[in-house]
Parts: structure tokens; sequence; C-alpha cells
């Protein structure tokens, strides 16, 4: 049975990405696809790869950790623990980072109802004067 093999265009589609991203994530050395000429051949691992590559994006994982952890994956089976033990690490990093933007956001959001409120209160002063203003004209 021969292996499934995907195009640029194949993946671009898949993914919603542009072919110069999937060019870039080559360059960077998360992908190694074969070539036919000038046709690159992306093999089903390439295509977990990116796919990984893409979470980890959205999960905030920099390409540097998500490239040492395919290479930390490719080295050896021995690496399985330091791999996970390394990914805890990250992760623990990240939801660390998360729960200070969270905090952050609620700081942010009490400080705009305030501000709201000051501009609200100030506002109806303005009216209540101008009104007041007309009123003795």
């Amino acid at each position: 049975m021969k292996a499934k093999t995907y195009s640029i265009s194949d993946l671009s589609k898949e993914f919603a990405i542009t072919t110069r991203t999937i060019r870039f994530y080559e360059q960077q050395g998360l992908l190694a696809p074969s070539r036919q000429g000038q046709t690159r051949i992306y093999s089903e691992k390439d295509r977990v790869r990116l796919m990984l590559t893409l979470r980890g994006k959205r999960l905030g994982f920099s390409l540097a950790e998500t490239r040492e952890l395919f290479d930390m994956y490719d080295s050896t089976r021995e690496g399985d623990e330091k791999q996970l033990e390394y990914m805890l690490n990250i992760l623990a990093r990240k939801r660390a980072d998360m729960e200070q933007q969270l905090k952050d956001i609620e700081n942010l959001q009490r400080e705009l109802a305030s501000a709201e409120e000051r501009c609200l209160s100030a506002l109806s002063e303005v009216r209540k004067r101008e009104k007041a203003q007309r009123a003795a004209s």
C-alpha cells in the first residue's frame, strides 16, 4: 500500500493557510518534504507536524519550542520522558502567563467600568447645567 502524500496546495487548503506559511515552516526546519523536481511532496508525518505546529502556535508556543519538541521526538524513544517533562514545563509557563493575562484583563475591565461611570456622571452633570441654563434664558 502506497503512503498518502500531499501537495503544498492540499495542505494549504486543509489548514486554511498560505503556501508561503508552509514554505516558511519548512525553512524553519519543522517540515521536511521530499521533492520531485521543483514539486514538494509532503508525507503524513509532515501533515501531522504542520497540524501540531499550528496548534502549538494557537497555544502560544514559539516555533523554536515546537522545533525542539520535534527534535526530541525524532532523536530516540529515550527522549519521551524528557520530551514530556519539557512539554509540561512549557504548559505550566503558558498557563501562568494566561492566568496573569486574565488578571490583567479583569483589572482593565474594572478600570474601564470606573472610567465609564465617571464619564456618565460628568455627562449627566453637563446636561443638567445646560438644561438649567436654557431654562434660565
